[in-house]
């Protein structure tokens, strides 16, 4: 069954402190686990994850919370294959026509294109990802760690104008998905929020999005 949840306003959240801002999402918003194991035979491993997500009028934020096994990071700049690393990653689709991939690593490196399928994907620019914020609970360098737990945390707040959307007028809600990946990491891994019907492997899949509630 897909799932759904509520998206709550926190005034200013672009602009809080650290600290501020986790005990904000703590009291407001659930912690959502990404706990859909879609193909157990082939991958039955996943981390331990969790998000929270809420909106300011100005941001979509996000943050996880994740213990596994493993520990990669071997892209510092952004734009790179995030998902080979430590990674969690937001998909939303804002008219239900194209969709964003939001992938985030451990150290907050970002990809994020959009499109109408998996391929003929249009990269944002680095100026454009500059304007997201990201905090990681980890130096931002390279891992590349087995044998854990490992523990960490990261969150992105991504103004809504990227995605297509203006924070004083949303629409009632939107489709998304949410995955925890870590394509070359030691235990290779693919979790979901709401879950996947396909036979493998494939987080480009809008049908089986969850919903996003403004």
């Amino acid at each position: 069954m897909k799932r759904l949840i509520h998206v709550p306003l926190i005034e200013a959240l672009e602009s809080m402190p650290g600290e501020v801002f986790d005990a904000a999402l703590g009291a407001k918003c659930p912690s959502n686990p990404v706990d859909c194991i879609n193909w157990p035979e082939a991958f039955p491993y996943a981390p331990a994850c969790s998000f929270r997500i809420a909106r300011s009028r100005t941001h979509l934020a996000i943050s996880f919370e994740v213990e596994g096994l493993d520990l990669r990071a071997s892209y510092l700049e952004d734009n790179g294959n995030s998902w080979e690393d430590s990674c969690v990653e937001l998909f939303i689709s804002p008219d239900g026509k194209e969709y964003f991939n939001v992938e985030i690593t451990c150290i907050g490196s970002i990809l994020m294109a959009c499109g109408t399928g998996r391929e003929g994907r249009r990269k944002l620019t680095p100026a454009d990802l500059a304007r997201v914020i990201r905090r990681s609970s980890l130096e931002h360098r390279t891992y590349d760690l087995e044998g854990g737990p490992y523990s960490w945390r990261v969150c992105a707040l991504i103004p809504f104008d990227l995605l297509g959307l203006d924070g004083n007028a949303l629409p009632p809600s939107v489709g998304a998905n949410i995955y925890k990946c870590g394509n070359l990491t030691a235990h290779k891994h693919f979790a979901s929020w709401s879950p996947i019907g396909t036979d493998k492997p494939d987080f480009h899949r809008p049908e089986f999005f969850g919903t996003l509630e403004f």
